[in-house]
């Protein structure tokens, strides 16, 4: 359950640009009118969340995110269905936002993150309990805002995004018990299961969703299901990367807090399962315990990684998931220009730098 945090932006004027704006002026509105109809305290703590307000309750003008997730609804309805499908799918759109940072709020308790957008935690700020709140809150307005649409795929859309939190949460649990075996006793193909779970779900579901508000047949809706969750496979490998050699300043995260907490990221568990003397290496810096503050000690672990091919991996299997993602996108839309929104909010996610 990631957020896409890209380093490097587009530039200005871009498709990508363009449809991230569009998307968030038209999501935005009926967000916060989902969000002001919660309870005062579970509206503070959203309305933080988001960026809306300082905790104190003053307005605020921080970044509520992307919006890549609400983009791609709009962008796969526009693709299959024309403007008329892209204007019908907005609460759609509004309801996998919901859904995403229903994910981020919970998965900043459990890993125990400071900082998201560049500011503290609403953890940190409300604590564990109403931080959980607030989340499970945003997920139950998802499913009312499904429950109050007259389109005629509403239902279906709601059954298809219950069932991709059930698989986020199924993934979240793996990766939670993941973290108590041996660094040697994961496999690779265990965790790019668990990855596709927790992150390609969401972007493959947030596609189905479009193509379902477009009247799309059931083979075009599988393959921009596919679609996303290859280009989200994309995403992890390249978010891990950043991760481990990422720049604080630029990512709003301190760099190396997956070492330092013994995760087992894609490139770390490729590194691992090399066989190279550097994996053997990794395995035993893995096995010590994590001295908070040794940054010298992180760093030692990320130079193992390196070394035993972790980061080589992860950006050459990175290539060949949107290799594969664009391959399913062009079963579903075979036509360049209906596709090239999709294609490019696609590159947006995976053309960073770390």
């Amino acid at each position: 359950m990631a957020e896409l945090t890209a380093e490097a932006q587009p530039l200005e004027g871009s498709e990508a640009t363009a449809i991230l704006e569009r998307a968030r002026a038209v999501v935005d509105p009926e967000m916060r009118a989902a969000v002001d109809s919660l309870p005062g305290s579970l509206r503070r703590i959203a309305r933080y969340h988001f960026g809306w307000e300082h905790a104190d309750g003053t307005p605020a003008d921080g970044s509520a995110g992307k919006a890549i997730r609400p983009a791609l609804v709009l962008t796969a309805a526009g693709a299959l269905g024309g403007s008329r499908a892209r204007e019908r799918a907005v609460r759609a759109a509004v309801a996998v936002e919901l859904v995403h940072n229903f994910t981020l709020l919970h998965d900043d308790v459990m890993d125990r993150d400071p900082t998201r957008r560049h500011r503290p935690t609403a953890w940190t700020v409300f604590g564990d309990a109403d931080a959980i709140l607030a989340g499970n809150a945003l997920q139950a307005l998802a499913l009312r805002l499904f429950a109050e649409d007259p389109h005629p795929a509403s239902a279906q859309a709601a059954v298809r995004l219950t069932e991709c939190v059930i698989e986020l949460c199924a993934g979240q649990h793996v990766d939670t018990a993941m973290e108590l075996r041996s660094p040697t006793d994961v496999s690779l193909a265990e965790v790019l299961t668990m990855a596709e779970a927790k992150t390609g779900a969401l972007l493959g579901c947030a596609c189905a969703l479009g193509a379902l508000y477009a009247g799309a047949d059931h083979e075009d809706v599988e393959a921009l299901d596919a679609f996303g969750r290859q280009a989200g496979l994309a995403f992890q490998l390249i978010d891990d990367v950043i991760g481990i050699w990422g720049d604080p300043h630029r990512t709003g995260k301190p760099a190396g807090a997956d070492l330092a907490a013994r995760k087992k990221s894609l490139p770390v568990v490729a590194a691992l399962t090399s066989g190279t003397p550097a994996s053997a290496e990794l395995a035993e810096l893995y096995a010590l315990p994590c001295v908070e503050g040794d940054q010298e000690a992180v760093e030692r672990i990320a130079l193992a990684v390196e070394r035993a091919g972790g980061r080589d991996w992860a950006q050459v299997e990175a290539a060949d998931r949107m290799a594969r993602a664009m391959q399913e996108l062009s079963r579903a839309v075979p036509e360049p220009e209906s596709a090239g929104g999709l294609l490019a909010l696609a590159e947006f996610v995976t053309r960073r730098s770390s």
